[in-house]
């Protein structure tokens, strides 16, 4: 039972990461700092769909849900959750492209508003 509660938080952990990357420059608006991190992650999701890297919390995933006696993961975990199941298999690339866009604006936007900001003295 422990492993299958761990199993569950990797999930959650891996889907707030996903959502991160996505959504974290709009949050580096607010919070500058943040931008960082956000980076880390954006290059973090271009290595693991480009290179094809798995993502650690993949692997977490899959391992213990093993020890709690289940099947695991048998694909990726975008491919286990998302892929086919949130949206069909063949609008893969168009979805990432909306988020490398997002990404995208959500740097601009940040750029933009750190420009129009009044030097503090």
């Amino acid at each position: 039972m422990a492993y299958r509660f761990l199993a569950d938080a990797v999930m959650l952990v891996h889907f707030a990461f996903l959502a991160f990357v996505a959504l974290g420059g709009f949050l580096a608006w607010r919070r500058p700092r943040v931008l960082v991190a956000h980076a880390a992650a954006v290059g973090w999701g271009l290595v693991s769909v480009l290179v094809g890297v798995e993502c650690p919390l993949t692997a977490w995933e899959d391992r213990f849900r093993r020890l709690a006696g289940e099947q695991g993961l048998t694909r990726g975990f975008v491919d286990t959750y998302l892929t086919g199941v949130v949206y069909p298999r063949e609008y893969l690339l168009t979805l990432q492209l909306v988020v490398a866009g997002l990404v995208a604006l959500s740097w601009i936007g940040f750029a933009l508003r750190r420009r129009r900001r009044p030097v503090r003295r």
